[in-house]
């Protein structure tokens, strides 16, 4: 597998930028399912331990939590903090096993028809999510949501196949936008669902499996939908048929046999990169709201005004800053520049006296994300030959689902034993190794 840029045959002209709304619909909308149950974390455990009991795989799950906690010494809030990390983690680690698979796949066959096959696969989740009136029966539905929402690498791709080499990283801008968006409405969005229980007026329905719940996943399946039939309608293949064909005779590996089998070169070393940014930056948004409430002794409505912040931070560098910044001073600049930011955001954060201290912080952390994440995909895809581009974003972002999945857990671990300083001051050390390694990239060829 060849990844060096001066392989990379030169790609067709641009072609197609009505796709890039469908792109971005579809992105936001497996963001907003990953981060729309954030808000319903302590009403879940409450509400599935009192229609579940404490027995069956709700009860071991718990009896698992608890053992960590008295292992860490913490108590309080410590059940809810990790029961929220594990369901996080289960999302992600679907996702970090499937992105490859729909990244090789929409390689062979094309974007448009893996694309509705997925976005297919989301709407069913959040259909089953409505009538979860088990928790067995929710964690199915969250596991083929995380399964499905692996399509973010296809999308990505997509994005590839639609931008030259020059306009690679504005388009990847494109991506992160909706990721911020997707984060910045999701808890919003869930918390705001939470407030309408149906059950309340038709509690006949609970014999159906609906819950309390099933308002949030009732918009999320809505907006599925319309995902779905936007992508029917409008959606044109981006995939050049020469390149369909000259992925064909690749066979679809494991996706652990496509991490640790990648070519020392430059995609892997971006690849790494990214994991280890992406560890620290979950760490501190899955820990952010318990440093705010214990220093500075913040409600969860003013939490939302933290979550607002970061998000306006990351859509305005992404959808602003990155298109201008990156034809100019190139992608490998972008992208340390933004972990150096990311880097001063952790310890100003982590160390913050007051409450403007720790914004200034999250401004930093905002902005570095920003540059980091658009800039490394669109290395990644630089690096690439076409024909690999949905199998080579597809290990990309299965590093990042990975990350997400085990960067809150961990992060929470150190949180609760060693305090708030030093989660964010080791998470700030942390970055300089991705930084270390992208002093190494070397410019790709356009």
């Amino acid at each position: 597998m060849t990844t060096d840029s001066s392989s990379a045959p030169t790609p067709p002209p641009a072609t197609k930028p009505l796709s890039l709304g469908v792109i971005f619909l579809t992105i936001f909308i497996d963001l907003l399912g990953f981060s729309i149950i954030f808000p319903l974390f302590p009403a879940l455990l409450a509400y599935y331990l009192k229609a579940d009991g404490a027995g069956g795989f709700l009860g071991w799950l718990l009896a698992q939590i608890d053992a960590l906690a008295r292992l860490a010494g913490s108590h309080g809030n410590y059940r809810e903090v990790l029961f929220g990390g594990v369901l996080g983690s289960l999302y992600g680690f679907l996702q970090f096993v499937c992105s490859p698979i729909w990244g090789s796949l929409s390689d062979r066959i094309g974007r448009r028809r893996v694309l509705l096959m997925t976005v297919a696969g989301t709407a069913f989740s959040y259909l089953l999510w409505i009538v979860s009136g088990s928790f067995v029966l929710f964690v199915v539905a969250r596991l083929i949501g995380g399964a499905f929402a692996g399509n973010l690498s296809v999308a990505t791709a997509a994005v590839a196949d639609v931008t030259t080499r020059e306009n690679r990283a504005k388009g990847m801008g494109l991506v992160g936008v909706a990721f911020g968006a997707g984060f910045l409405f999701g808890p919003a969005l869930g918390g705001l669902a939470a407030l309408h229980n149906p059950l309340v007026h038709h509690p006949r329905l609970a014999a159906w499996g609906v819950n309390p719940f099933s308002t949030a996943a009732a918009v999320a399946f809505g907006l599925s939908l319309l995902n779905l039939l936007w992508i029917a309608a409008r959606f044109k293949e981006t995939l050049d048929p020469q390149h369909q064909q000259a992925a064909a005779g690749e066979r679809i590996r494991h996706p652990f046999h496509e991490l640790l089998h990648l070519e020392a070169g430059p995609v892997r070393r971006t690849n790494a990169l990214y994991f280890i940014f992406t560890l620290a930056f979950a760490g501190m948004e899955f820990t952010l709201p318990f440093l705010a409430a214990e220093r500075f002794a913040y409600t969860p409505t003013a939490m939302v005004r933290i979550f607002i912040f970061l998000g306006l931070v990351l859509i305005i560098t992404q959808g602003g800053v990155v298109r201008r910044v990156a034809p100019r001073y190139g992608e490998r600049r972008v992208l340390l520049a933004g972990l150096l930011l990311v880097v001063g955001g952790l310890f100003l954060t982590g160390l913050a006296p007051s409450p403007g201290w720790m914004y200034a912080g999250l401004a930093f952390l905002g902005a570095g994300s920003g540059l980091v994440s658009p800039a490394s995909s669109a290395l990644v895809s630089l690096y690439s030959r076409v024909e690999q581009q949905g199998r080579m974003l597809g290990v990309y972002r299965a590093l990042g689902s990975l990350a997400r999945g085990v960067g809150p857990v961990v992060a929470c671990l150190i949180y609760w034993w060693l305090g708030a300083k030093v989660v964010y001051s080791v998470g700030g050390v942390l970055v300089l190794a991705p930084y270390l390694l992208g002093l190494r990239l070397p410019a790709p060829q356009k």
